[in-house]
């Protein structure tokens, strides 16, 4: 795979699924964005990273995705740098679990606002720059919760994420046949937050795997990097799980 000339943005890209994308495609040559919204020191270290181990161009911006007018800015600011978007990669999510009971309006409003209005600004706003050229790819990063729902405990983050995989859809047959839009739905990962997690449930969880472990962040990386690649070039509209199989 090659990026050389390709300009990428990963929102959500200080930590974890999202930090290893903008490795993989800075290894694979391309210039790369990387976004936070309060991370700003982890971001400013993945970019030092970045620069030293690849000499890739990089960009930082900074902003909440479920804001519009801090999405317009952060889309005009990389464009003033380096002219266009040629990949987005929708990673940036959060999660408040909390069973249905306990679960506030201001927790289920806040999950939606980034992982599913969030997803659509920042699309909406990088779309219109791609047609422009009439090119582009879009990666979604959904999560298998937004196709199986098992855990009640993450009612929001699941419906957000099934959302997603709704909204890439839509978003596929809009832009057709100028923009390749997918998804991609990680099972368990261990990221920074996962590995914190109760022991027990970690177990529990891992067991259910037929690979017996979580993924690496880097093999979710490497499936996005693949779908953003010309090797994927007759992919579309089209969920990929990266789950390890599952009992």
């Amino acid at each position: 795979m090659d990026f050389k000339g390709k300009v990428v943005w990963v929102t959500g890209s200080s930590r974890g699924i999202g930090a290893s994308c903008i490795e993989k495609f800075a290894s694979l040559g391309a210039s790369v964005v990387i976004h936070y919204h309060k991370e700003q020191e982890k971001a400013e270290e993945l970019q030092k990273k970045i620069e030293k181990k690849y000499q890739a161009p990089t960009l930082l911006v900074g902003g909440d995705i479920s804001k519009e007018e801090e999405v317009i800015q952060m889309v005009d600011e990389i464009k003033s740098s380096f002219g266009r978007i040629d990949i987005l990669v929708n990673n940036a999510a959060t999660s408040m679990d909390s069973y249905i009971e306990e679960k506030t309006v201001e927790e289920f409003e806040r999950v939606l606002g980034v992982n599913l209005l969030g997803s659509f600004l920042v699309t909406k706003y990088v779309a219109e720059d791609m047609m422009t050229r009439k090119s582009g790819n879009i990666i979604f990063v959904s999560s298998t919760n937004g196709i199986d729902t098992n855990n009640s405990w993450s009612i929001d983050y699941d419906a957000s994420k099934a959302g997603v995989i709704s909204m890439m859809r839509n978003v596929a047959l809009h832009y057709a046949p100028f923009l390749r839009v997918n998804s991609v739905a990680p099972g368990w990962t261990d990221t920074e937050s996962v590995l914190e997690m109760n022991p027990d449930t970690y177990q529990a969880e891992k067991e259910k795997c037929l690979l017996n472990r979580f993924a690496k962040p880097e093999e979710i990386a490497s499936v996005i990097c693949f779908l953003a690649s010309e090797e994927a070039s007759y992919i579309n509209q089209t969920v990929i799980r990266v789950d390890g199989g599952v009992k």
